[in-house]
């Protein structure tokens, strides 16, 4: 789910914005269409490896963790796992510390304590939305703050994908209106554009960073502020060597932690800085939302949350939305 950017961690190129296609801004290089096609299978195991996250997660809620110390647990493991990546990439600290900051603050802790709080006081499916207008409001920073241009195709895209979450959370069973929780979804969906527009950030300039350091300090930096604000020693951690419930089945609460850790949050990651240095932030950003459909179709599957017609119209509108988001990327690689 997955923010402010360090300025100084900026380049801009200095070439009139008409001359700048959509995906370049000093990418790998790859040639051709190589580059996007990475990218866009990169983004899509990102999407889905995030998806799981919820469903991964709700057995353990239901045993009685509680959703703070879940994600406490969640982005505090993945940590530990990238402590080896971090010490191998320890010049990072020096070279780029506000980049790291800003990941660590925006893209992992961030995200996290502004959507919880937005669903202790508006529906779950009316925050997610909300948070998941982070597509188009990356495209507007994109090409407001940064002049970049961004295609029709890739915005008419957003358009369509925001319209399919719409349908796939069905926000019309809960429109009571709390200006604070959406206040918080909104600073959920701020910091979502913090994460690609620092992933972008972190290989511009002439001190750039290697993708895997900045997921590996961003959540050892979230995980430390997680910890200020959740106090994980108040959570009773015997009931991960308990059994717990999954769809009528009984199976080890560590095996949910683990894929909950390991795939949801270390996978997830690291694919998704990746894929923005061969997509550009705003069609990563697209393609992301598709993690809302993958996060239904995986309840739906293992929990057994069945579908309506609405949320399926709604996912075949994601998917319609990243294509067609990707496919500008294609055209200008």
């Amino acid at each position: 789910m997955h923010s402010s950017s360090d300025p100084s961690a900026m380049s801009l190129d200095p070439r009139p914005a008409a001359d700048l296609p959509l995906t370049e801004h000093h990418r790998s290089p790859a040639p051709g269409g190589r580059a996007a096609k990475v990218g866009l299978v990169l983004a899509l195991v990102s999407a889905v490896a995030f998806g799981g996250s919820g469903t991964a997660a709700k057995p353990l809620i239901e045993a009685g963790l509680s959703p703070t110390h879940t994600v406490w647990l969640r982005v505090a493991g993945a940590a530990l796992v990238l402590l080896p990546i971090a010490w191998k990439h320890r010049d990072a600290v020096r070279r780029r510390p506000g980049l790291l900051l800003g990941f660590g603050l925006l893209a992992v802790a961030g995200v996290q304590a502004c959507y919880f709080a937005a669903i202790s006081r508006i529906p779950v499916g009316v925050a997610l939305l909300i948070e998941y207008l982070g597509p188009p409001l990356l495209i507007a920073y994109v090409r407001l703050v940064q002049r970049r241009p961004v295609s029709r195709r890739a915005t008419a895209g957003a358009g369509v994908a925001v319209a399919g979450l719409a349908c796939v959370v069905e926000v019309w069973h809960g429109l009571s209106f709390d200006a604070l929780g959406v206040t918080f979804a909104l600073g959920a969906a701020c910091c979502q554009v913090g994460y690609f527009v620092l992933a972008d950030a972190g290989r511009q300039g002439d001190r750039p960073v290697d993708p895997l350091a900045v997921s590996a300090y961003g959540l050892l930096i979230g995980a430390v502020l997680l910890t200020v604000f959740t106090h994980p020693w108040t959570a009773d951690w015997s009931l991960l060597t308990r059994s717990v419930t999954m769809n009528g089945h009984q199976l080890p609460a560590l095996l949910p932690a683990l894929w909950m850790v390991l795939v949801a949050t270390v996978l997830a990651y690291l694919t998704g800085v990746v894929s923005v240095q061969h997509l550009s932030p705003p069609v990563a950003g697209v393609v992301a939302n598709l993690e809302a459909v993958v996060a239904t179709v995986l309840a739906w599957v293992l929990l057994g949350e069945h579908l309506g017609p609405a949320q399926l119209a709604g996912g075949a509108l994601v998917l319609a939305g990243a294509f067609a988001a990707q496919s500008a990327a294609s055209a200008k690689s």
